[in-house]
């Protein structure tokens, strides 16, 4: 049986002599034909990102399930419907892919679209192990011409706008850490992430073993197909769900690298239903010049909500559904608290992404940025699973 790691590093050794150029020169008025892979609950958002803007078109859909594939015939009319995603890649029609399909799926699917010659968004997290994450940073430095965007959508937000103007205030001085926070809460009956299996979850209506792709071969499961998020095969868990959103933010402003090394703690202290992910949980990574990156999560209580605290000599920076910077008197007496004012606009990353296709600048969230974040995910996971604290070999690009 061949593992995700050669599985994946055969989709890239072919590609060294096989890339594809971009599949056409655009329509006259720089009309971008999108294809997306994955119609569930994400792709179905992104239809309707992609759907309300202008010189898009929503030329094709491609799942493994018939029932999402009836519901993108209606949300989308006159688009190509595809039950294998390898089809929608020989499209000549699409120009760009974007790809909302489980975690374990994300980056033999960005090579595959490269291979095809296909600008890709793909929803995050780049990839599940440190070893995809390579493999797709490789194959997108090979096709410089095609756009890669990761969808950490935070970094194109009005938020990252006014944290970038405070951080260049100067006001901040030494920034020693960041405390990231991220509680929710849901009824009793209701176990956080945990759909419901139709009853034509089938193996007649599910093209299983293109939904495994590079995950270990087991039997049809309907469970593991609706609920792929509560299980190691197939997702990160919160870490690569909602960390990854607040480390990707906060990597761009501050320019951080991979830490030098994480450590996490975790367990399933809600719900006993199967599930292998935790639903509580507390990372700490470890960056140059001694900066800490502390993450708690849970799943039982929301009054925390998602905010980080970023902590200067000089000042604070606290983010939440607002951002302000407030002065530390001690060092800066004459300091003001200020609150950031900018807009976030309407569809701002998927605009970016777009935007990037048609001149040729780099997106807001490059390969490169999702490569830092996916591994500084991998080495939580990895950490939690060893039972001790992980380090980052940068010479090797592997975790000790």
């Amino acid at each position: 049986m061949r593992s995700r790691r050669s599985f994946i590093g055969h989709l890239a050794g072919g590609l060294a002599g096989t890339l594809a150029s971009p599949v056409g020169v655009l329509g006259a008025q720089n009309r971008i034909q999108v294809g997306i892979l994955g119609f569930g609950e994400r792709g179905l958002q992104l239809a309707r990102e992609l759907q309300s803007l202008a010189d898009v078109r929503l030329a094709a859909v491609a799942d493994v399930y018939t029932r999402r594939l009836d519901t993108a015939r209606g949300v989308a009319p006159g688009a190509q419907l595809y039950d294998d995603p390898r089809r929608l890649l020989d499209d000549r029609d699409v120009d760009a892919v974007v790809i909302a399909t489980p975690q374990h799926l994300h980056a033999c699917q960005v090579i595959d679209c490269l291979k095809a010659g296909k600008h890709v968004y793909v929803e995050k997290t780049l990839a599940l192990t440190v070893a995809d994450a390579r493999s797709v940073l490789e194959m997108c430095r090979k096709a410089p011409q095609l756009k890669v965007q990761v969808g950490h959508q935070w970094v194109s937000s009005g938020l990252m706008e006014d944290a970038l103007r405070f951080l260049a205030a100067g006001g901040m001085g030494q920034i020693t850490a960041i405390h990231a926070h991220m509680y929710r809460n849901a009824p009793f009956n209701k176990p956080h992430w945990r759909r419901p299996i139709y009853p034509d979850m089938t193996p007649e209506s599910i093209a299983w073993e293109s939904f495994l792709g590079p995950a270990q071969r087991r039997a049809f499961d309907a469970e593991r197909f609706a609920n792929w998020r509560l299980y190691w095969d197939y997702s990160g868990g919160s870490v690569f769900e909602n960390l990854s959103q607040q480390l990707a933010f906060w990597y761009k402003a501050l320019k951080l690298d991979v830490p030098l090394s994480v450590c996490m703690f975790a367990g399933a202290s809600l719900w006993q239903d199967g599930r292998e992910i935790p639903d509580t949980m507390s990372v700490v990574m470890r960056h140059t010049d001694g900066l800490l990156f502390s993450w708690d999560s849970g799943f039982g209580n929301n009054q925390l909500g998602l905010s980080e605290e970023v902590l200067g000599t000089e000042g604070t920076i606290c983010r939440s559904q607002q951002i302000r910077y407030i002065p530390q008197k001690v060092n800066r007496p004459d300091g003001l608290e200020t609150m950031g004012f900018t807009r976030s606009r309407p569809n701002a990353h998927m605009c970016d992404f777009l935007d990037s296709i048609r001149t040729g600048r780099a997106p807001a969230c490059p390969p490169e940025l999702g490569y830092r974040v996916a591994v500084a995910c991998a080495m939580a996971i990895e950490s939690l699973r060893q039972g001790r604290t992980v380090s980052w070999d940068p010479e090797k690009q592997e975790i000790l």
